[in-house]
C-alpha cells in the first residue's frame, strides 16, 4: 500500500493543477469568445486565409462537434474545429483557428518535431495498451522480478517522451499563429495580446501534462532503485 501512496499524491497533485488550468483556459476562451474580431472573419475564414497565404491548399476545414475539440489530422490533412470556433468571429475563434492551421503548415514543411512526434505514435499506442498492466505487475513482483517493472518504465517512458515533444509542437504552432494574425493585420494591440493570452493558458495544458508524465515516470524508477 505504501508504494501507491506516492502514486496517489502524484496523481492528486496534477489532476487538481490541470483542473485549475483548464478552468482559466476556458474561462479566457469564454471571456475572448465574446471579443470580436474587427475584421468580421470566421474561424474557418481565418484558417484557410493563413493557409493560402502559406501556399497550403490541400487542407480541408471541417467543423467537429465538441467544445475545444479543436486539432489538426495529418493522416488526412484536415484542420478540425469546433462549432464555436469555425462560426465564431472573435479573437478566441481567430486564435485557436489558426493554431490548428499552425500545425496543418508545420506538416506542409515538415517540422522535425512534428515528424518525431508522429513516428512515435505508434510506440505509444502500443505502450499506452499494456503500460498499466506491466506496471502494476512490475510493482506487485517487484524483489522477484524487477525486470518486469523496468518493462514497464521503459513502456511508460516513451508515452513521457511523446509528452515533451509535443510540447515545441505546440509552442511552434502558436508562435506561427499569433506572427502572422500580427502580419495579416487581423489583430493588433489589445486584440493581439488577449488572442496571445488565450494560446498561453492552451500551451499551459500540455505542460502540465508533460510534468505529471515526468513525476509518475520518475516515481516508478524511485521503485524500481528502492527494491530491497
Amino acid at each position: 500500500m505504501e508504494l501507491y501512496y506516492g502514486y496517489y499524491v502524484i496523481f492528486g497533485i496534477f489532476m487538481l493543477i490541470s483542473w485549475l488550468v483548464g478552468n482559466k483556459l476556458k474561462s479566457r476562451f469564454n471571456e475572448y469568445s465574446k471579443i470580436p474580431l474587427r475584421s468580421g472573419m470566421s474561424g474557418r475564414d481565418v484558417a484557410e486565409k493563413m493557409l493560402h497565404d502559406s501556399g497550403i491548399f490541400d487542407v480541408r476545414i471541417e467543423s467537429v462537434p465538441g467544445k475545444l475539440s479543436d486539432h489538426y489530422n495529418p493522416l488526412n490533412k484536415t484542420v478540425n474545429l469546433s462549432p464555436e470556433v469555425y462560426q465564431g468571429r472573435s479573437v478566441a475563434a481567430a486564435a485557436v483557428a489558426a493554431h490548428e492551421s499552425g500545425h496543418a503548415i508545420q506538416h506542409a514543411k515538415a517540422y522535425s518535431f512534428l515528424k518525431l512526434r508522429s513516428a512515435l505514435v505508434p510506440v505509444v499506442s502500443f505502450s499506452s495498451r499494456i503500460m498499466q498492466w506491466i506496471l502494476l505487475a512490475g510493482i506487485i513482483f517487484v524483489n522477484t522480478f524487477p525486470e518486469l517493472l523496468l518493462i514497464g518504465i521503459i513502456l511508460f517512458a516513451s508515452t513521457t517522451l511523446f509528452s515533451f515533444i509535443t510540447l515545441p509542437v505546440e509552442f511552434d504552432a502558436s508562435r506561427r499563429a499569433l506572427a502572422w494574425l500580427n502580419n495579416a493585420g487581423l489583430t493588433s494591440g489589445q486584440e493581439h495580446q488577449k488572442a496571445t493570452n488565450a494560446l498561453k493558458w492552451a500551451a499551459s495544458t500540455y505542460v502540465v501534462a508533460a510534468l505529471a508524465s515526468l513525476a509518475t515516470l520518475l516515481y516508478y524508477v524511485w521503485i524500481f532503485l528502492s527494491r530491497r
